[in-house]
């Protein structure tokens, strides 16, 4: 099946490093530019991503977490010399799992927002960066 006509198009303004950055993300898919910058505005869509579920980052990320969780409950008890009966447990293991993607993707909107917020920083001219106090 034929893709569809395009003639729609969107523009924006980067940074010779954020290009140089893309370009060589492209290359290494084998892609032109506008093919991946393409499929990389679209991924982010839903209706158009591979999948609408989480992505492999997110599900790693809140099985780690859940795991922390866990180790960190059973690490605070261990030190106070209690035990943890199987109830408590089971509980543990169902809040961990329960709160674990939220928490995924509450971390990973951070991480993105605070490189987002990084990447708008002005850059400096060479030669004039600010010394460190």
């Amino acid at each position: 099946m034929r893709a569809p006509f395009r003639v729609k198009s969107i523009s924006t303004k980067v940074s010779a490093a954020e290009f140089a950055a893309l370009e060589a993300r492209a290359r290494a898919e084998n892609l032109t530019l506008s093919e991946w910058v393409r499929e990389a505005l679209l991924s982010a869509l839903p209706e158009f991503g591979p999948e609408s579920g989480p992505d492999s980052g997110e599900v790693a990320l809140g099985e780690i977490l859940a795991l922390r969780s866990l180790l960190l409950n059973l690490h605070f008890r261990a030190g106070k010399g209690e035990a943890v009966a199987e109830s408590e447990m089971r509980g543990l293991i169902e809040r961990a799992d329960g709160v674990k993607m939220q928490r995924a993707r509450e971390r990973m909107e951070a991480v993105r927002m605070a490189s987002k917020s990084a990447a708008t920083e002005p850059e400096a001219e060479p030669g004039t960066e600010a010394e460190e106090v």
